[in-house]
């Protein structure tokens, strides 16, 4: 490692150099402690007695080697602070942890797996002009093995049929970083090297991107570099100063009340830099999810608190770091603001980012389909509204984990009126989102039509769906769209491109009616929607030229719950007139020929 880099932030390696290293001889411990007075390593190797460290360097960094250390041992770091007190804490750089409520660190052979697959690694990318459909888990929760979490490498046996079976492109991955409470869902990390012991071990995780890869789908792993957790094993005062925690009272802690990282210091811009070329370079990550970037952007994310140039600094440096390094990853932007560049390059003054998550469609369409359809006249224009900024990032449309807990209701649920009215609203929901440009994200249990809330603590349910028919084609409904984005080039070439979109029909509030035209990739498709509950016979819909309208997919198959049966016929368009059947809350997707 390149001392001068780290102490000045462009150190990316510092995982080959700080934490637990295995040697041949031993294992060489590492840990950065500038404001201690003393630093020791203890463990199983030496029944939990200090064996001391030499402080070496410019400053702060303490190492020695320890032949009876052996991979699978715990240990701790003792800090000695100057005032006489003590603390026993994780490495920070540690490959492994225990499980919650213990904090050791686990001594881990990162060199212990070979992955296979070279060919997907070749020839994956960033996604531009192709297909990306994300299916969101959270691991311990998507399903249960014999009333217990599935182990990493089990979880790929199923998850993956489930995946190609289903049509996703992708599965991203709540955070995997040990972290002590369940209920933070993994944003309040503790070891942001160490894989989470709930699942298994480093090599179980990579077994599992391993085997994803080699069926074709892509891994995603939700990343933060935000902030970290308060627990005293921690990071937090690491050396008996705040060392990664910034160290202004009014800044220090984040609305989550965790800390927030200083990323204008070097050795935290360092430490993060590793982090992130870690799970990519370790474990084969084919892209990071940036949770809570509008706090990266503004002083405790409020755009009245001002920028906060230092951390966007950090943030352009890092993404232009990784671009250089895994010319293929995708970086994904969870941000709430409105603020400009986040998907442009830095090079031309922009954050750096592959893509955004546009909240902004999210919140408006979800609400949207919770008027009654008398409140949504007034509000037609909301679905308008996306059209109008799309083009100003490269967004990705998205109905996360976020939109389905503490008391938000579910996607099926948050649809307005009865059971039936449910299910009609939100196969026409999805429809419109798989034919509105962005790339796609949904989370578990969306495609079930879930109406229980998801808890981390709970596995999704399957099982107890099964039996209900309406669940059951609602899944039909919901893997048959997924093919036909997969399989129809104009909903996803061009996407970002202005001349691939066109709106057909944008000024029937009245009618609830709704529609636009797809066209690339050879192809023009047409999608035409009723978001009100008063169904239409022979209403005009105008498309210029002469044509023929051939069915695709219609939300009101029988097979998917309807009262449709079939595919309906030829529709012909005359002199840029067509006429059609728009049942009550519904959608249908033509091809234009």
């Amino acid at each position: 490692m390149n001392i001068d880099d780290f102490y000045s932030g462009n150190e990316w390696k510092g995982y080959e150099y700080f934490g637990a290293q295995v040697e041949e001889d031993g294992v060489q411990f590492r840990v950065y402690a500038p404001m201690a007075q003393r630093v020791t390593v203890i463990g199983e190797f030496n029944c939990w007695h200090d064996t001391e460290l030499t402080c070496h360097g410019r400053g702060g960094i303490y190492e020695g080697k320890i032949a009876d250390a052996k991979p699978g041992q715990m240990y701790k770091y003792r800090i000695y602070h100057h005032d006489g007190s003590v603390k026993d804490k994780a490495d920070p750089y540690g490959f492994g942890m225990e499980l919650r409520p213990c904090s050791a660190s686990i001594i881990r052979n990162r060199k212990g797996y070979t992955f296979t697959d070279e060919e997907w690694m070749k020839q994956t990318d960033k996604g531009y002009n192709r297909p990306m459909h994300i299916y969101e888990i959270h691991f311990g929760s998507w399903r249960a093995k014999e009333g217990r979490w599935y182990r990493y490498e089990e979880m790929a046996e199923d998850l993956i049929p489930y995946l190609k079976k289903m049509g996703y492109t992708h599965v991203e991955l709540l955070p995997l970083a040990e972290h002590p409470m369940d209920e933070s869902w993994g944003y309040q990390c503790t070891g942001f090297f160490a894989p989470t012991a709930r699942y298994g071990t480093c090599d179980g995780l990579k077994e599992f991107v391993n085997q994803c890869h080699m069926a074709g789908i892509g891994v995603i792993l939700d990343f933060v570099m935000v902030h970290f957790a308060v627990d005293d094993y921690g990071l937090e005062m690491f050396d008996g100063s705040p060392l990664y925690e910034l160290p202004f009272e009014d800044v220090s802690t984040s609305e989550w009340g965790s800390y927030n990282f200083a990323h204008g210091k070097g050795e935290v811009a360092s430490f993060l830099k590793s982090c992130a070329d870690y799970w990519l370079t370790d474990y084969h990550f084919d892209g990071l999810r940036f949770d809570a970037i509008s706090n990266i952007i503004y002083w405790r994310g409020r755009k009245e608190c001002g920028v906060n140039e230092k951390a966007l600094q950090f943030v352009q440096s890092l993404n232009e770091g990784i671009h250089k390094r895994h010319p293929h990853v995708i970086l994904f932007a969870e941000d709430s603001s409105s603020y400009l560049k986040v998907t442009a390059p830095v090079v031309y003054g922009g954050l750096g980012f592959d893509y955004k998550w546009d909240l902004g469609f999210m919140n408006d369409t979800l609400r949207f389909f919770s008027y009654p359809p008398e409140e949504r006249r007034n509000h037609y224009s909301d679905l308008l509204f996306s059209m109008h900024y799309f083009y100003n990032e490269l967004y990705i449309l998205e109905f996360s984990h976020d939109e389905v807990v503490h008391g938000k209701k579910t996607i099926l649920d948050k649809m307005y009126g009865a059971y039936e009215e449910k299910f009609a609203q939100c196969r026409t929901l999805f429809l419109y989102m798989m034919t509105h440009p962005g790339k796609k994200l949904n989370f578990m249990g969306n495609e079930i039509g879930q109406f229980r809330e998801w808890a981390q603590y709970r596995p999704q349910d399957f099982e107890e769906l099964k039996p209900y028919p309406m669940h059951q084609m609602f899944t039909r409904f919901c893997r048959d769209l997924n093919q036909v984005y997969l399989f129809h080039p104009a909903l996803y070439e061009g996407e970002y491109n202005r001349d691939c979109y066109r709106n057909v029909v944008g000024d029937k509030a009245g009618d609830l009616v709704y529609a636009y035209m797809r066209s690339a990739g050879g192809e023009q498709l047409i999608a035409i929607f009723n978001f009100g509950d008063v169904a239409y016979r022979n209403y005009l819909v105008r498309i210029s030229g002469n044509h023929v309208l051939r069915e695709i997919i219609h939300t009101e198959q029988s097979i998917y719950g309807g009262g449709r049966s079939g595919i309906c016929g030829e529709i012909p368009v005359r002199n840029g007139q067509c006429v059609l059947d728009l049942p009550a809350y519904s959608g249908c997707l033509y091809q234009v020929e």
